[in-house]
């Protein structure tokens, strides 16, 4: 391979001259006769055995050319890229075959998109908006209510009507108009009445009622519900099987022990300790997000638009397989969720364009930081992703590069650093930030 030139002819295009050699390419045509000569027949040979030259005469001389272009160009092609140090985005394209023969060799030119240069603003003390982590008493007793619910019993209750509490275990079925409508009907239903599960006015009808009883109840459906029954009135026919109470613990040193404290006193405190680790570690997550977001809006320069598509396409292809790996596919995820393929890559293409980004970014900081990578954390790295997959660590090594460890290590300490140093600030006052985006009263218009 002989990388004739490389030539920036626009922003993030480079045009590519190669030539290759008459022996090189005359190898190449030699192999593609070898490799599709079984499949051609020539009278009075064996399909397969015709020597190339009669196979030439009969097809013509370039009838193994345009295949022994198609297996020379990825290598050589690759080949220039190395020896020019261009790193392409994009597949080659407005390919132009100058010269092709086993006389004078292969000489050709294509375009292709390269990896932008770009600067960044900032991005060492970035400032961004953090919460701080704050924890109420309404909110410690609503964790400590839910953790009595979870220790509470159901109790078969058959002396009394129903109450507001309690499950009521039911068949209903609805009529509208006198006509059966389709999900109206169900039985032996375990239905918390007073937990506004049903319609308005439902659990309400089943209250006072009891063991045994079959009854009916009223009600109007709301105007939002769905359009074949909205604003209509219907009735359900209810036959009550069961009743039944949640018994909750006492709040007292016992309950606490059952937790793992000595006192109730003991598990507030303990409460109150897990929800304020749970809110720091939410408010951190969504401080680096925010990090993160500024920034990739601290990045610039001319990226080319192939980069997002391709970044877009790589993230639905990806989790297409992680859906695929649950038995499902990709459109009939997207229609559980309420999402058309349309809405889908929208969002994906939007999401890529800081995914992009935030990659160029980071290979920015790594090249301006110029970090050193020990061979201590390289084998630390191997024998992380060892325990990780369950492998010896000479077989992680036979299999990745320790070169691209050390760029995976080195890329990690960018995005440490931009972490590391950023600043929190205090969030601006919701009337403060609703004024700064409110336009300004000359640009109303």
């Amino acid at each position: 391979m002989s990388l004739v030139s490389a030539n920036k002819t626009e922003t993030n295009t480079y045009s590519v001259e190669i030539s290759v050699s008459a022996e090189d390419f005359k190898k190449a045509v030699q192999d593609s006769y070898f490799k599709n000569r079984k499949n051609i027949q020539i009278p009075g040979f064996r399909k397969g055995k015709a020597p190339k030259h009669l196979i030439e005469a009969m097809y013509g001389e370039d009838f193994f050319y345009e295949d022994a272009l198609e297996a020379i160009f990825p290598g050589e092609v690759e080949a220039a890229y190395k020896e020019a140090d261009i790193k392409a985005v994009d597949q080659p394209r407005d390919l132009d075959v100058k010269t092709m023969n086993v006389t004078e060799g292969l000489n050709f030119t294509f375009n292709v998109t390269v990896k932008p240069e770009i600067t960044l603003k900032q991005y060492k003390e970035i400032e961004a908006e953090k919460e701080t982590a704050e924890v109420t008493d309404e909110e410690i007793d609503g964790e400590i209510k839910y953790m009595l619910d979870r220790g509470s019993r159901l109790v078969d209750v058959d002396d009394r009507p129903v109450q507001s509490g309690d499950i009521a275990v039911i068949d209903f079925e609805g009529f509208v108009d006198g006509v059966a409508f389709e999900g109206g009907k169900a039985e032996k239903y375990n239905l918390t009445i007073g937990d506004g599960q049903f319609i308005p006015g439902f659990e309400d009808q089943i209250i006072g009622h009891s063991i045994g009883e079959e009854f009916d109840i009223n009600v109007k459906f709301p105007e939002d519900y769905a359009p074949e029954l909205a604003s209509k009135d219907a009735v359900f026919k209810i036959k009550l099987h069961e009743i039944k109470f949640k018994e909750m613990p006492e709040l007292d040193d016992e309950f606490a022990k059952d937790q793992d404290y000595e006192t109730v006193a003991e598990l507030k405190d303990g409460v109150k300790a897990d929800l304020l680790a749970h809110k720091e570690e939410s408010y951190q997550h969504a401080f680096e997000d925010a990090v993160i977001e500024k920034l990739c809006e601290n990045v610039e320069g001319e990226i080319p638009e192939v980069m997002y598509d391709n970044k877009a396409k790589e993230n639905i292809d990806n989790f297409a397989h992680r859906v695929a790996q649950q038995g499902m596919n990709l459109d009939t995820y997207l229609g559980y969720m309420g999402l058309d393929r349309e809405s889908y890559e929208k969002m994906m293409r939007e999401r890529a364009v800081n995914d992009v980004k935030y990659e160029l970014a980071i290979e920015k900081i790594v090249e301006l930081e110029n970090f050193e990578i020990s061979a201590e954390d390289i084998d630390k790295e191997y024998a992380d992703m060892a325990e990780q997959y369950k492998l010896d660590a000479e077989k992680i090594k036979e299999i990745v590069p320790t070169d691209a460890v050390e760029e995976q290590l080195k890329r990690q300490a960018a995005s440490k650093l931009v972490i590391d140093t950023a600043k929190a600030v205090a969030p601006q006052p919701k009337e403060e930030k609703a004024e700064e985006a409110a336009p300004a009263e000359d640009n109303a218009e």
